[in-house]
Formats: structure tokens, sequence, C-alpha cells
């Protein structure tokens, strides 16, 4: 038994690890792309551009405000892998927009739509993996799994729509481009993300077959 939790153990943390630095390479691939950035990447962008600074220096300061919220309503939700997002995200991004401009200084349309999809696949994909490890998630992500399952406002996959489109929104007002990526996002990265979990990641981390 003990043998085998500590094998779970160490899947969690691989799981947090792959989540985080997957989604930090997906928002790079969307920035890339520049065919609509997921929600959150819009509102941190947002924001940016009103104090003329980078993505990466506003993802740790937006990020960290969101942070002390969901600290004093439900710590739970924080750990290793909150801490990794919190850091990494923004340099993973940075790092992988860098290595995209060097493969494709300029990217024709057939390019930039795989990026998009890898970009919105890979983020559902990715925030499913470290959801189920359960070692802390992002503090933007925590909010919605804190409205669904603390206060069951609504199921988790309509409370991340909602939040989504706020983020949206506020990107729009700030000169952030909306594209088709944003709109999907929006709107289908919550059921996505459910999918994921009850087909991939719960079955991986508990050893159910897929």
């Amino acid at each position: 038994m003990e043998k085998k939790e500590a094998s779970q153990k160490w899947k969690r943390i691989a799981m947090s690890f792959f989540g985080v630095i997957v989604t930090g390479f997906c928002i790079g691939a969307f920035q890339k792309a520049n065919l609509g950035a997921d929600p959150f990447t819009c509102f941190v962008t947002g924001i940016a551009n009103i104090f003329h600074s980078t993505y990466s220096t506003f993802y740790i300061i937006v990020t960290g405000a969101l942070l002390v919220g969901v600290f004093f309503v439900e710590k739970h939700y924080i750990g290793i892998a909150t801490v990794i997002n919190l850091f990494f995200t923004g340099m993973a991004a940075d790092f992988m927009q860098n290595i995209l401009d060097g493969l494709f200084p300029a990217p024709g349309m057939a390019a930039r739509i795989v990026m998009m999809l890898f970009g919105i696949f890979g983020t559902c994909f990715a925030a499913s993996v470290y959801f189920t490890a359960d070692l802390g998630v992002s503090a933007y992500d925590a909010w919605s799994l804190i409205a669904a399952n603390k206060y069951k406002l609504l199921p988790f996959r309509l409370c991340r729509i909602l939040s989504d489109s706020v983020c949206v929104i506020t990107g729009l007002i700030f000169h952030v481009t909306i594209g088709i990526g944003t709109v999907i996002t929006a709107l289908f990265m919550g059921p996505v993300v459910q999918w994921f979990n009850t087909n991939v990641s719960e079955p991986f981390l508990y050893g159910h077959k897929l």
C-alpha cells in the first residue's frame, strides 16, 4: 500500500510539472499564431497594455493578486503546481514564442491554424493534468473550481465559460486582438477539460483503463 501511495505521489508531482510547463508552451503558441489567445492571456495582456509592460511581468502580478484571494477563501488549491505556475508559465510562454519565431519568422495561415489548435487542445489537456494531480492549480483556474466546488454556483464547465467570457471582454476593452482561438477557448475549454479529466487524466493517475 505504501509503495502504491509513493508511486501515486510521484505521478502527481510529474503531472503538476508537466501541466504547468505545457500550459506555458501553449500560451506561446497562441501568441505566435495571432488568431486570438486564450481568455486569461487576453486579460493579462490587456492589463499589461495599460502600463506598456510585458506579458510575463504582469502574469506574475495579476496571478499573485488572484492567489492572495484564493489563500483566504480556499487554500486547498494552493500547492506546488501553483508556485510553478506563478513563476514559470510566463517564462515558458516567452520561451516557446522565441522558438517559434526562429522556426517560423513569417508563418502562413496553415501554420498559424496548427499553432492555434495546439494552443487550444494543449491548454485543455495541460489544465486537466494538473487539476487531476491536485497539488495546486493556477490562481485563475482556482476561482472557477471554487465557484463550482465550494459555493456550488454552477457546474465547473459553466463557471469556466463565465470567467473566460469576462476575461475576453476585458481584453477587448484594452485593445487585445480577439480572434477565433479566443472565442473557441472561452466557449469550449470547460467542457473539453472535463472530457480530458474523465477519459485521460483520471484513468492515468488512478490506473483505470482508458
